[in-house]
């Protein structure tokens, strides 16, 4: 074990700036139900980059420091301090998942059978040198598996499967999902696949519908296309699907998903029905790549729900005997169904480079970074 350990943390001050920074921490001892963990490899995912940015306007960006010791710092509007109150003067870790070696544990028979073991592990604080985790939030990885391969065996796949036990805890039969073509679109096509789910994978580019269908999904349609209202309706009306995940948030895709849902379900209906039909539809919103209002125009009756999505709540809601058989099955297939695809790689110094940062903040599809805290 190396004599350092190194942190990424986010701080807004209470003159409306943040800072991204690294800064030095002591390299931590276990309790007994705990491990020490050299970290490998840490993903950089949207949910990261909320804690990482909160609510600063990055194009005021700008870099100072050093080349080992770089620092960011970015204003925060003024209108939004006060959401933000609660963190005003906090260094804040970043990092919600990655994966690594068990260089030291405490005395529970839990820890010490993971010693020298790669593990992955889930809990906040993943873009440091050396982190200590409780035993319950890590996952032993089968030998052969890398740390690289393990990273990010938490959010997205255990966002996509709790998508697909939502939806059989609430009785619906079939998903629809927007944004598809990212990782965990296309892990939860996979997850669909394998478990015969029909799946309405939404996309606005020729390419992401190309890649999916290359992939094997049936349902794949265009949200840029002139007849995407018209695509979306007949793939509902094929599935039936009456749930559907969206990771946009702001504006009218949610609205859209909804108004086809009705259009499908009340297809066979000829009797005007002034309430709309009875069949319930369900949107969950789980991201904000568009960070505007959500726009509902409402023609799609009243039977219909719109909720966030956040994975420790469905989590609690599936139960813990639900909760282990994704973890087994998400360790088992981690190279296969879960497999993640990393477009770049950097250290922790390189993930606070300002051009990197404009790069991995555009949260494209296809464009995914890994953190590797020992480089």
């Amino acid at each position: 074990m190396s004599d350092n350990n190194v942190e990424l943390t986010s701080t807004i001050s209470e003159d409306n700036k943040l800072e991204l920074a690294l800064r030095e921490i002591e390299i931590p001892q276990p309790g007994e139900n705990q491990v020490v963990i050299r970290v490998e490899a840490a993903p950089i995912n949207p949910s990261d980059q909320g804690v990482m940015f909160s609510a600063a306007d990055m194009t005021t960006a700008e870099q100072s420091g050093s080349a080992d010791r770089p620092v960011i710092s970015a204003d925060v509007p003024a209108k939004f301090m006060g959401a933000v109150k609660n963190r005003v003067g906090k260094a804040i870790p970043v990092g919600n998942e990655g994966a690594g070696t068990v260089v030291a544990a405490g005395s529970s028979d839990a820890a010490q059978s993971l010693m020298g073991k790669t593990v992955a592990f889930f809990g906040g604080g993943s873009y440091r040198k050396y982190l200590c985790a409780n035993v319950q939030s890590c996952l032993e990885l089968e030998p052969g598996t890398t740390a690289e391969e393990g990273a990010s065996s938490f959010v997205n796949p255990l966002t996509a499967l709790s998508m697909v036990e939502t939806m059989r805890a609430e009785g619906h039969k079939a998903i629809v999902h927007a944004a598809a073509a990212s990782n965990l679109g296309q892990m939860l096509n996979r997850i669909c696949l394998a478990d015969g789910i029909d799946l309405v994978n939404i996309v606005r580019k020729q390419e992401q519908e190309d890649l999916l269908r290359n992939q094997g999904a049936k349902y794949v349609v265009n949200s840029s296309k002139d007849s995407f209202m018209a695509d979306l309706t007949q793939a509902l009306v094929d599935t039936g699907a009456t749930i559907a995940f969206d990771p946009i948030g702001g504006g009218r895709m949610a609205s859209d998903i909804l108004t086809c849902m009705e259009a499908a379900v009340s297809r066979d209906i000829t009797e005007y029905r002034v309430y709309g039909s009875d069949v319930y539809k369900q949107v969950y919103i789980y991201g904000a790549l568009d960070r505007g209002p959500i726009t509902l125009n409402r023609n799609f009756g009243f039977a219909w729900g719109v909720n966030g999505f956040l994975l420790f709540n469905a989590l609690g809601k599936l139960g813990k005997e639900t909760n282990v058989a994704m973890r087994k099955r998400v360790a088992a297939e981690i190279k296969t169904t879960f497999a993640s695809h990393y477009t770049h790689e950097v250290s922790l110094a390189g993930a606070l480079q300002l051009d990197t940062i404009s790069a991995y903040g555009k949260m494209a599809t296809g464009e995914k970074y890994l953190i590797k805290p020992q480089s």
